[in-house]
């Protein structure tokens, strides 16, 4: 008898989670992205749906932000995936404390070559913010998207 769940009892689910820790890198982040759009696709929201690209972007950006402004050599960053019938969200969280991130005032200049990750996060997410990880070093930056 197979012991896992079917994707479709997952996806009846009240309530799902994944969680996964990746090495500091670029390819970590692209992995994480990939391994969030593959979740969701599972969860019932298709490669395709705006939930899914959205989601996907946010997870870009904050991962991406974890591998450049969250490094600390020989830790991992970890990326939390949760839905309920209401909302999906998103949480990376790294074990740089000292490096949080400050809301977005306006988009940087048209000339800079960064800054603009979470001007989107802010303009994509219902919600997002900064907690400190709880039982470790570090923040968590997460984001939020409803499904209402």
């Amino acid at each position: 008898m197979n012991s896992k769940p079917s994707p479709t009892a997952e996806t009846r689910s009240a309530s799902r989670e994944f969680v996964m820790r990746f090495s500091p890198t670029p390819r970590g982040a692209r992995l994480a992205r990939r391994l969030v759009a593959d979740r969701l696709d599972a969860w019932g929201h298709p490669h395709t749906s705006t939930i899914n690209e959205t989601l996907t972007l946010i997870t870009a950006e904050l991962t991406a932000n974890a591998v450049r402004h969250g490094h600390v050599p020989g830790r991992d960053f970890e990326v939390r995936l949760t839905g309920t019938s209401g909302a999906l969200r998103v949480e990376v969280s790294d074990t740089r404390t000292e490096r949080v991130p400050l809301p977005p005032d306006d988009a940087p200049p048209a000339d800079a070559e960064s800054g603009r990750g979470l001007v989107l996060v802010a303009a994509l997410a219902d919600e997002w913010g900064t907690t400190p990880r709880v039982n470790a070093p570090g923040k968590t930056v997460w984001a939020t998207l409803g499904l209402l």
